[in-house]
């Protein structure tokens, strides 16, 4: 991974003798590294903006010849990634308590593509929550995909947490309304909301979602989004944030060598990662860290 980028580095830092970095100096290793980002997922915007970020922040510097030009280069590629993967944080906890203070449940509906794992996805953060010892109902409001509603109810009973629904045909919105409902007359802490999964380009089902989110007016809405997606995920997210995107939750990151989808959904979203998906357990579902993704992307 990288490897012609760690190429061209060193070939960089071979070659630079004078004290101020010029454009010639890093035409080809800021080439090689957009071509770089490419081949590991990572949008075309997302890596033209990292290469123009590290080309302002790179020409022109003055380095002593005692400074080690490597340990530099880097510093300002990482640096540049972070930029994009660090937004305004959220803290779902505190978010709430907040609610709850209020006497109102934190609603979430979670929108995405078909088979992102929006399902398992809820279940895990359902039980997370749980464990932090808040209360849960679930709305099945993907009543359009057959089973979908025994999925889901399948692993929200092996999380514990009760599932409302209606029958395969009824309004997702009126379901998730019913659900809302519940939670404050039981005062339940946290309402999730499944819907099904659509693609961003049928206009029906995306008018449908405005339709859900107008009816439940939720705390926050939630994309999430396929660590496998490759470039389709920055359609996906573009469209979806068309709706509203609050934050996002990355899947399948434990099949995924490279870690590109999450750079480019935090930059077309500028949102922040929640978490990330990393296995099939219900506690593989793991608060999302920036330095970490970084260390992956470079490793």
């Amino acid at each position: 991974m990288f490897d012609s980028l760690k190429t061209k580095f060193t070939s960089l830092i071979d070659n630079v003798s004078q004290k101020t970095i010029s454009e010639k100096d890093i035409n080809d290793v800021l080439w090689d590294f957009q071509l770089s980002l490419l081949e590991n997922d990572v949008s075309m915007k997302v890596s033209e903006k990292l290469g123009i970020d590290l080309r302002e922040q790179i020409v022109g510097e003055q380095l002593s010849l005692s400074e080690n030009k490597k340990k530099f280069i880097r510093s300002k590629l990482v640096d540049s990634i972070y930029s994009v993967l660090q937004s305004e944080p959220m803290d779902l906890f505190e978010l709430i308590e907040q609610k709850s203070s209020q006497g109102m449940p934190l609603v979430l509906i979670f929108i995405g593509f078909n088979g992102t794992g929006k399902t398992t996805t809820i279940a895990k953060l359902g039980h997370i929550i749980k464990k932090k010892g808040y209360s849960v109902v679930i709305s099945a409001s993907d009543t359009f995909r057959a089973g979908s509603i025994e999925q889901l109810e399948k692993h929200a009973s092996n999380v514990g947490i009760k599932v409302i629904k209606h029958d395969y045909g009824a309004d997702p919105a009126a379901v998730a309304f019913d659900a809302i409902k519940h939670a404050k007359a039981r005062n339940i802490d946290v309402v999730l909301v499944d819907t099904a999964g659509r693609s961003e380009t049928n206009k029906n089902l995306m008018d449908e979602m405005k339709k859900i989110i107008r009816v439940t007016n939720p705390d926050l809405k939630v994309f999430v989004g396929d660590a496998l997606g490759g470039n389709a995920v920055v359609e996906q997210a573009e469209k979806f944030h068309e709706v509203g995107i609050d934050c996002s939750i990355i899947t399948k990151v434990d099949a995924d060598a490279r870690g590109g989808s999450a750079l480019s959904i935090a930059y077309v979203t500028k949102r922040p990662i929640l978490f990330i998906g990393v296995g099939q357990s219900y506690d593989d579902l793991l608060p999302f860290d920036p330095k970490w993704m970084v260390e992956r992307l470079l490793s």
